[in-house]
């Protein structure tokens, strides 16, 4: 079955109110958090690829060229890069879509089209879509949260971050504003990576993503792979930090302003850390952890 630029491997699933979780690759992802805690989801719900949209339409392959796998001159594999649909269950059997793959790089007001059909077709309850930025914030504490939608009664029932700012948009904007003006509660989750260990895979922001799905749109996750990962990752960075006075110093006073803000904000309320001038410490600790790396 062919639905315009999207073909289903066989008949259109019946879902019972689905949530769709998306995550396209090529925007914001420090930790490359978003695409741990994407890839988390379908091996824990056992997802399957039921659609995929076409490549041709959507993807530039001379900016995301194949992959050609050679055995002795034998050009055997081409492995190419593909936006997928796949179908999968939480913890509580709640069915799940789970969008994945890489940013469209043409034709964003026809993928928008495409996918806003997609959810319709499949009686989509509600929609997430994950991200993760660097911030001025420590490693010794959870991952802060911070929200987008294009709905004011979305941003009312979660208790995320807000932040005010001019900032290019990703594909997953493009779907906030064109879900809602269907009726579908969107959202965009947003996980804060110490910016000294953006560059680094971050699970603690992956759990904290797992988490914020739960809260917003009532999916159950265990994650239990990336929580293991999540404290592995902590004891790597404590070991790194701890052997330098300067640096134990510098940490110690990231989590004071993050405890500071954590006893001045009011609940749901604007996200006051933001503005915090921190970054010319978090560059000093970012440096010195990337000469240990």
């Amino acid at each position: 079955m062919t639905t315009s630029t999207v073909t289903w491997d066989g008949p259109l699933p019946s879902l019972e109110r689905p949530v769709m979780v998306v995550h396209l690759s090529g925007w914001i992802d420090a930790g490359a958090a978003a695409k741990a805690a994407i890839d988390a989801i379908i091996d824990e719900t056992e997802a399957r690829t039921v659609a995929v949209f076409d490549d041709d339409t959507y993807l530039d392959f001379r900016a995301r060229r194949p992959t050609m796998q050679l055995v002795e001159g034998l050009n055997a594999v081409l492995d190419w890069q593909r936006i997928e649909v796949s179908i999968g269950a939480d913890r509580t059997g709640r069915d799940l879509i789970v969008v994945h793959g890489p940013e469209p790089d043409l034709a964003w007001n026809r993928f928008a089209d495409d996918l806003t059909a997609l959810a319709l077709a499949t009686g989509t309850a509600a929609a997430v879509h994950l991200g993760a930025y660097p911030f001025a914030t420590p490693h010794t504490r959870a991952s802060r949260l911070s929200v987008t939608t294009a709905s004011e009664d979305v941003l009312a029932s979660v208790p995320f971050l807000r932040s005010t700012l001019d900032v290019p948009a990703g594909i997953a904007g493009v779907l906030e504003h064109r879900f809602h003006s269907v009726g579908i509660p969107t959202l965009g989750i947003w996980a804060q990576v110490p910016h000294y260990a953006a560059t680094m895979e971050y699970p603690s922001a992956s759990v904290a993503l797992i988490e914020g799905i739960r809260t917003a749109v009532h999916v159950v996750l265990d994650a239990v792979d990336l929580r293991s990962d999540a404290i592995a990752r902590r004891r790597h960075l404590d070991e790194l930090v701890a052997g330098n006075d300067e640096h134990v110093t510098m940490l110690r006073q990231l989590e004071d302003l993050y405890d500071a803000d954590a006893d001045s904000a009011p609940v749901g309320g604007d996200d006051g850390i933001e503005v915090i001038p921190a970054d010319e410490l978090g560059a000093e600790v970012e440096q010195f952890l990337r000469d240990q790396e």
